[in-house]
């Protein structure tokens, strides 16, 4: 896959009165892209107190649209762990080196270098994957703010792993019920190491907290129950129990299968936006955007269950 010339375009959210799913309240609104997934929200403040019945409705969002955007959230660090911690505990990223001063919760994702130094992780996203997959309890859902955008390119892709999974043929389903997959972090490490200078050499400890783990192929969503393919072209090195050429043509035709244009959301980014997906449900891309635009992005990510 090809960074920067997916040919999925993005897509806006459709108008009020054309969506019958759109759903209004007394303080936001909740309205349906024309899209394979996601929703925006708009006319929520996430800066004042969130009664219970509003993060109720946030919540169904997330679960129904996989991918909701919260416009126009001038809130601190600290408030966006906060809201993040409402769904659950967060991970801390084994890159401690992109860490925010004061908030470890907080990776900086960012192409900025400051005294010839990375400030963040500026080419998180490079492949298709979903967040610590390759984590025992991988990641329910990240959640990420826009800080500052360039004036093009930067946008981030998304593909429905449940819409993947209901239209594999017939074959592949056969050819992957019940299989398990190997996932690590170091899977392209050394490839990306080679390609820029963001990532830094990794300490034994650090390699330790990544030690590869098995997750299911097709996993079964733990809150609505729909299955979803759960590989990526990032992280998932390998099928268990296969030979190595069947495993490696049995993973191509799904990366190929997952991110055909009519699972995918293109978002193109407005001014503090929060993003919030849900790792269970989606891959995400970044299409990346030139050098010498700058791009600061603050992500928080909540722990999930153990993929079944």
């Amino acid at each position: 896959m090809t960074i920067g010339t997916h040919p999925v375009s993005a897509t806006r959210a459709a108008p009020a009165s054309a969506c019958a799913a759109v759903s209004s309240g007394a303080a936001f609104e909740i309205r349906p892209f024309d899209a394979p997934l996601g929703a925006e929200i708009v006319g929520l403040d996430l800066s004042e107190p969130l009664p219970a019945e509003d993060f109720a409705r946030i919540h169904r969002a997330h679960l129904d649209h996989h991918v909701v955007v919260l416009r126009d959230q001038r809130i601190t660090p600290g408030q966006q762990i906060a809201f993040s911690r409402r769904f659950g505990p967060l991970q801390i990223h084994v890159l401690h080196q992109f860490q925010l001063a004061g908030h470890p919760e907080i990776l900086i994702v960012s192409n900025v270098l400051e005294d010839g130094k990375p400030i963040g992780l500026g080419d998180a996203g490079h492949f298709w994957h979903s967040d610590l997959s390759y984590k025992e309890k991988p990641s329910l859902g990240s959640l990420l703010h826009a800080q500052e955008l360039p004036a093009e390119g930067g946008d981030t892709l998304f593909a429905n792993m449940h819409l993947a999974w209901d239209t594999l043929p017939a074959h592949l389903k056969a050819a992957v019920e019940g299989r398990k997959a190997e996932h690590t972090y170091l899977a392209k490490y050394a490839e990306l190491q080679q390609r820029s200078p963001w990532r830094p050499n990794l300490t034994p400890e650090q390699i330790a907290q990544v030690a590869p783990v098995l997750q299911p192929v097709v996993r079964t969503h733990p809150e609505t129950g729909r299955r979803a393919l759960f590989v990526s072209e990032h992280f998932t090195t390998r099928i268990a129990g296969l030979p190595e050429d069947e495993s490696r043509d049995l993973l191509a035709q799904l990366f190929a299968h997952s991110v055909k244009p009519e699972h995918i959301y293109r978002h193109r980014w407005q001014e503090h936006d929060l993003l919030f997906w849900d790792n269970r449900s989606l891959l995400h891309l970044a299409a990346g955007c030139p050098d010498a635009l700058r791009r600061v992005m603050y992500r928080t990510t909540i722990e999930g269950d153990l993929p079944f």
